[in-house]
């Protein structure tokens, strides 16, 4: 198990009975960005994911 993997099940066991907004979602993302600017480059490669998960594959 990677140590990411523990923080997503971490996440699930104690918030994933919750409802959220994407946008309550895209805040909290900036608003870690913001504390911690090292980890921009992936958080801003798992929002253009998410963005674009119904997009049709070229």
């Amino acid at each position: 198990m990677y140590f990411t993997d523990r923080g997503i099940e971490e996440l699930q066991r104690r918030r994933g009975e919750e409802e959220v907004s994407l946008d309550w979602l895209a805040e909290r993302l900036i608003e870690f960005v913001d504390l911690n600017p090292e980890f921009e480059t992936p958080i801003e490669r798992l929002a253009t994911w998410l963005a674009r998960l119904d997009d049709e594959e070229d």
